[in-house]
């Protein structure tokens, strides 16, 4: 008996299989390549380039071939819409470049429309329209074919049953063989039974024909002929190297062994033997072929996944410089070039894979273009405030208050180091524009320099005596008339001018020193000393101005409200600790000794506010 034991429905998965992974093996490995959409097509790999066309020519040609055969026109159009979204893409990329190149922002850019490309998707549209609509048709063609072969089988099951004579029933019996062939295919899931049952039918009825031997034997020689051709052509392909095309090929050999008749019984066996050896041969190459496409696959994820999670990594909140932007933009770049040749992922996570890829792609770009805008911003910020001291630098160059003016350019020095940096092809100008306000004051300030080391000279020679005096003082009278007469020697100290700059420091702190010993020899409390040292200090702002004076008010309620906050903080948390251990109860005194001495200084702001309110 001549019946296949391939299972049909097997044959037809494989094979649907097979043209989804060789679909997937004719697209270019590329980042466009991996998502769905038309827009996204890119060109296939190794084939050949064609003579360049334009889009408007692809649309003539693709409106020429719509009307066509679906079938007979499908490799022509999947080649011409690859070609198609090749030139657009590439246009599309231009655009963008040129927008790019014009100093916009990527987030800005809006893809141009293209009539063309609008055109081309319509015709594709219709396309798909058609050729679904023919693949309906050709389900409802095989539904036919179905329902008349189940026809044909009823016939033949008829003239067998009816073996009275079957000889004169030969010529109506090949007739239905004839018809049988001429009908078209039928549904897979049928297919397998129906022609078992058709074979079977064969079968039978040649085992019943009582012909002559001579018509008999003739049918079964040409049959024989017929079977070991197709033997020949399987065992060939099993020399094929592109396994999925003897796949192929091997599916319509099994195609053609069902429509031929049956051989000698004698032979039936060894023959369809052969045959299904041979189909061995290809059906395990093919299986192996895709258990290791599969295989690479699943080394194609890992290594995918392995590159997502090195750019889930990055930490942005350390990328804080330009420098060290550009550095992980090179780390994210051959992290793109090392996808870009790695092949596909399994089926039903490709999207996916891909989709997590792209997604922490463009979250670094767009964190960096983020972090590029705020720069600037800032740099903005920075040179508008340099600039504003430059302006107040110039207005101050002409002065001739020699020490006002020193100490106001000094702070402007001060502030702009704190000022961060500025776009460098302003950096230089706005320097040197500052420098140069500075540089011309000081140095009409150094033409009054004989007068001024002369006077500075003397003015160190009266704060040494002084010194001498103050660490000579004897106590006479009351603890009240030393303090007063040490602060008496104090105003008399503040009031003497500047001395040379590099004894400055020297001579503040011997000074501060025989003060210190003469109080700490009355027992003078710290706060009052402190308070001294400021009534000293607020004399000599007093002597600037009544900005300085408020200048230093504000200064400390800024102090006394960061101490008011901070004594509120304390207070809270000490509710939080309970002394159940040595440690605890440490702890409580620590942070109650903290309070007092944060409430003391509290009152000594308030009383220095007091003093400046009364000089106002």
């Amino acid at each position: 008996m001549d019946s296949l034991d391939l299972n049909k429905d097997t044959q037809t998965a494989g094979a649907e299989e097979l043209e989804k992974r060789a679909e997937q093996l004719e697209t270019p490995q590329t980042e466009l390549s991996e998502n769905a959409t038309p827009a996204e097509a890119t060109e296939p790999v190794a084939k050949p380039k064609e003579p360049l066309r334009t889009k408007e020519e692809l649309v003539a040609e693709l409106r020429s071939l719509i009307n066509q055969q679906v079938e007979e026109i499908k490799e022509q159009v999947e080649s011409l819409k690859q070609t198609f979204y090749k030139i657009y893409n590439a246009e599309q990329a231009a655009n963008k470049q040129i927008f790019l190149e014009k100093g916009g922002l990527p987030e800005d850019y809006t893809p141009v429309i293209d009539e063309a490309e609008q055109t081309f998707k319509q015709l594709l549209a219709e396309y798909k329209k058609r050729k679904a609509e023919e693949n309906a048709r050709l389900e409802r063609e095989k539904e036919q074919n179905l329902l008349q072969k189940q026809h044909i089988l009823e016939q033949m099951r008829v003239l067998i049953d009816n073996n009275s004579d079957i000889s004169a029933n030969l010529q109506e019996f090949k007739q239905l063989q004839q018809k049988w062939k001429e009908i078209g295919a039928v549904p897979a899931p049928q297919s397998t039974g129906l022609w078992k049952q058709y074979n079977l039918y064969q079968e039978q009825f040649y085992d019943l024909v009582k012909i002559n031997n001579e018509l008999r034997e003739y049918d079964f020689r040409k049959n024989l002929e017929a079977k070991t051709a197709l033997c020949e052509a399987a065992e060939k392909l099993g020399e094929m190297p592109n396994v999925v095309e003897a796949f192929r090929e091997l599916q319509k050999l099994h195609d053609e062994w069902k429509t031929i008749g049956p051989v000698a019984r004698e032979l039936r066996d060894e023959i369809w033997a052969r045959f299904q050896a041979a189909s061995a041969v290809i059906n395990k190459k093919h299986q192996e072929y895709f258990q290791t496409l599969h295989q690479a696959e699943d080394e194609n994820l890992q290594k995918k996944t392995a590159l997502c999670e090195k750019l889930e990594s990055i930490d942005y909140n350390a990328l804080t410089s330009f420098k060290l932007w550009e550095e992980k933009s090179e780390e994210v770049m051959a992290i793109q070039a090392e996808w870009r040749t790695i092949g596909f992922a399994p089926y039903k996570v490709n999207k996916q894979i891909y989709s997590r890829y792209r997604e922490l792609c463009d979250e670094f770009f767009n964190r960096k273009a983020a972090f590029y805008k705020e720069v600037k911003n800032e740099l903005a910020q920075n040179l508008e405030k340099k600039r504003s001291l430059c302006a107040q630098a110039e207005a101050l160059k002409e002065s001739t208050d020699w020490k006002e003016t020193t100490d106001k350019l000094i702070a402007l020095q001060k502030e702009w180091k704190t000022i961060g940096p500025v776009a460098k092809k302003y950096s230089d100008d706005v320097w040197k524009r500052f420098l140069s306000a500075c540089d011309y004051f000081f140095d009409r300030k150094k033409q009054e320099a004989p007068n001024t080391v002369a006077q500075e000279q003397q003015n160190l020679s009266l704060k040494k005596d002084l010194i001498a005096r103050m660490e000579q003082f004897e106590h006479c009278g009351t603890v009240e008339e030393s303090v007063a007469a040490i602060r008496a020697m104090i105003n008399e100290f503040n009031a003497i001018g500047f001395v040379p700059f590099k004894e400055k420091d020297k001579i503040y702190k011997q000074f501060r020193e025989a003060v210190d010993k003469q109080f700490d020899a009355l027992n003078v409390d710290k706060t009052l000393r402190k308070l001294d040292t400021f009534r000293s200090n607020l004399q000599d702002m007093q002597t600037k101005g009544e900005n300085k004076l408020l200048d230093e008010r504000r200064k400390l309620l800024r102090v006394y409200d960061n101490l008011k906050a901070e004594i509120a903080i304390s207070e809270n948390n000490i509710g939080f600790f309970s002394a159940k251990s040595k440690k605890s109860e440490n702890m409580l005194k620590e942070m109650e000794r903290k309070i007092n001495s944060l409430k003391e200084e509290l009152r000594l702001i308030e009383t220095k506010i007091g003093l400046i309110d009364e000089k106002l």
